[in-house]
């Protein structure tokens, strides 16, 4: 679990004379809330019951910890078999063949750096960076990429990407084409997303006017 692996990563606080530790799940639960809703400290803690001084040094270091461990949680299919084991998810929980993957784009705002202009206004009027994610039929990240400025729409930040530029190059291992069914024939595996992203093989969008 996340939880065992934070205690691994980061020294368990112990009880002193002075207070009570704050065991990680309480750690990892204020932190979440923060990245949830983006509170102030003063505001937090109510909810959390904990110091805004000690939610200083515990959001901070609650998010080193989760980017240390991401990559045990996170894994990118690296083969064929993999990427077929997605699809055959999609096929059995949503009835959709040949899906190996959901994609799209979410605005989180920000407060932007000095004398950045409008390099961060997107076009719902505030200023943000895009988090583009990938998920597998059960909601798990197959891929996050963050940090293109606001101004970018959904599809120019998938085609700054490492995965954009492997996936053009046809090199993630995506299995080739084949049949579904005899009158459903060379089908390609797809990433399914909305509108804002590029019409490739490899990515179906809603079709226009429909």
């Amino acid at each position: 679990m996340m939880l065992a692996r934070l205690y691994e990563l980061k020294e368990e606080k112990k009880d002193t004379q002075m207070r009570t530790a704050i065991c990680p799940h309480e750690r990892l639960t204020a932190t979440l809330r923060f990245l949830a809703t983006g509170q102030p400290y003063e505001c937090l803690k109510y909810s959390t019951r904990i110091s805004p001084q000690s939610l200083g040094q515990i959001i901070p270091d609650t998010c080193v910890a989760l980017y240390k461990v991401q990559q045990k949680y996170i894994k990118f299919p690296n083969s064929t078999e993999k990427w077929k084991e997605i699809s055959k998810d999609f096929e059995n929980r949503w009835n959709y063949p040949h899906c190996i993957g959901a994609m799209d784009g979410k605005h989180i705002d920000i407060i932007p750096p000095r004398n950045s202009g409008s390099y961060y206004f997107n076009y719902k009027g505030k200023h943000s960076m895009v988090l583009l994610a990938i998920v597998d039929a059960n909601y798990r990240f197959l891929l996050v990429d963050f940090g293109t400025n606001g101004r970018v729409s959904d599809g120019g930040v998938l085609q700054n990407t490492r995965f954009y530029e492997k996936l053009v190059e046809k090199n993630l291992h995506i299995p080739p084409p084949n049949d579904v069914t005899e009158n459903f024939k060379n089908v390609p595996y797809v990433f399914v997303a909305d509108d804002a992203f590029p019409l490739i093989t490899e990515i179906l969008k809603p079709s226009q006017g429909i």
